[in-house]
């Protein structure tokens, strides 16, 4: 929301609500928040790391955290309920756009366009191999609205399906897609493309692994758009170094910014984004708006919701 600020101005300045804009580099760290504890009554947040250490700090003037999107991992859920601070997000937020972005990489991988471009672009004329969508399988760890939408696209392509959560998925969704759900072992041996679209939690923290990589196919290329921590960020280089996979597309990192030193950086069969498989116009203007919404509900500020869109 930063960089669109100056238009939203007007609606926090008909609130009375005076603005900290801290300066960030794609999110705030436990120690960066700190230094403004106790000086605002609510926030709006990204993926700012609200600790416990940090809302006690910030209570009791932190009446509300307004999430700018969907996942709230970030948060310490358990001590802002204890401490009677509200939190709020937009559900479903990106879905679309993210599924997209997932369908873009599997193309990519299949059909190696990136690759053939650069070669032809150096003077080469080599013809890279392909596949067809309809030749390969496709596992979804996390088949939540996200990992849905990733089914229903690659199903249109004609791709066999693989699911795995640790919650029962609606039957009627399984029969529509004609969804195997299995274990994630099974999945991982099976697939030739992996798409992580999993909450980061205790039970996902690492669920890729040096262990969950070995069972990947040698030639099989894993997607992550969910969470940085959802992988081993060390066991998938030594993966892809090793030939135990074969590429990677990554738009989340362990540590972000991605590290310079990163040997993901450098490597050929990787492709790699800045945490924005979000993108999208539409989406954000309804996630902006939303998030200023659950802000003013949490800080008790009566509005009317047309009267917000004429302000900006």
């Amino acid at each position: 929301m930063i960089p669109s600020l100056e238009r939203f101005q007007p609606v926090f300045d008909r609130f009375n609500l005076e603005l900290i804009v801290p300066d960030v580099n794609e999110r705030l760290e436990e120690s960066q928040i700190l230094a403004y504890a106790g000086h605002f009554d609510g926030a709006i947040c990204g993926d700012d790391h609200f600790t416990a250490r940090v809302l006690e700090e910030c209570s009791p003037k932190l009446k509300v955290i307004s999430k700018w999107g969907t996942g709230i991992d970030s948060i310490d859920s358990d001590s802002a309920a204890n401490l009677n601070i509200k939190v709020f997000r937009t559900l479903d937020a990106f879905t679309q756009a993210v599924a997209d972005s997932v369908m873009g990489y599997i193309l990519a991988f299949a059909r190696r366009q990136p690759w053939m471009d650069r070669e032809v672009k150096a003077g080469r004329w080599e013809k890279l191999p392909g596949r067809s969508l309809g030749e390969c399988t496709l596992g979804v760890i996390g088949v939540g609205n996200i990992g849905k939408a990733v089914i229903g696209r690659a199903s249109a392509f004609g791709m066999e399906t693989l699911g795995n959560d640790i919650i029962e998925i609606e039957p009627d969704f399984v029969s529509k897609y004609n969804v195997e759900m299995t274990s994630l072992e099974d999945l991982l041996s099976r697939s030739d493309f992996v798409s992580v679209n999993c909450d980061l939690n205790p039970t996902s923290y690492h669920l890729i692994n040096k262990v969950s990589l070995s069972h990947m196919k040698s030639t099989g290329v894993l997607i992550n758009t969910a969470r940085g921590p959802v992988i081993d960020e060390m066991a998938l280089i030594d993966a892809l170094k090793s030939g135990t996979i074969s590429g990677a597309a990554m738009d989340v990192f362990e540590v972000e910014p991605l590290p310079s030193e990163s040997p993901l950086r450098t490597m050929d069969n990787v492709m790699l984004a800045p945490h924005n498989s979000n993108s999208s116009p539409e989406a954000w203007e309804r996630v902006h708006w939303n998030t200023i919404r659950n802000l003013l509900d949490g800080l008790e500020i009566p509005y009317h919701s047309e009267e917000l869109k004429k302000l900006a």
